[in-house]
């Protein structure tokens, strides 16, 4: 067997007389690409962070601009992403009550990211 690494995702590997890898010693625990995902995976909050890139937003509007996606998926998101410190909350006022979103330091950093995302899914009509 011949021992490889494999220059894009850097995986030791051997390969046996039929040419074909296996993995030596793999990760058990998430890798850095599953662990950032974890983050920013699910549907809608990528298009949030992109929302809120220019300042902050008032919920409503920003749930208007999240097209096809219900107030209460949008709110079930924007918890997810304050819990993990990506976006911010700030109670406007209390009667009636008013809540605005903003992006973190932390989320404005995906924003990186999201616009090569943005291009490739452009380059390629996706």
């Amino acid at each position: 067997m011949d021992m490889e690494t494999d220059s894009d995702i850097d995986i030791k590997t051997n390969s046996d007389s039929d040419r074909i890898k296996k993995a030596i010693d793999p990760c058990l625990s998430p890798c850095p690409i599953e662990r950032g995902m974890r983050i920013l995976g699910g549907k809608w909050k990528g298009s949030i962070l992109w929302h809120l890139k220019d300042g902050p937003m008032r919920f409503n509007d920003l749930a208007r601009q999240i097209g096809g996606a219900s107030k209460k998926m949008v709110t079930q998101r924007l918890r997810e992403m304050e819990d993990t410190g990506l976006v911010k909350r700030n109670v406007i006022s209390t009667k009636p009550i008013a809540v605005a979103y903003e992006i973190t330091d932390f989320g404005r950093t995906a924003l990186r990211f999201l616009e090569e995302l943005k291009k490739w899914a452009e380059e390629y009509n996706i």
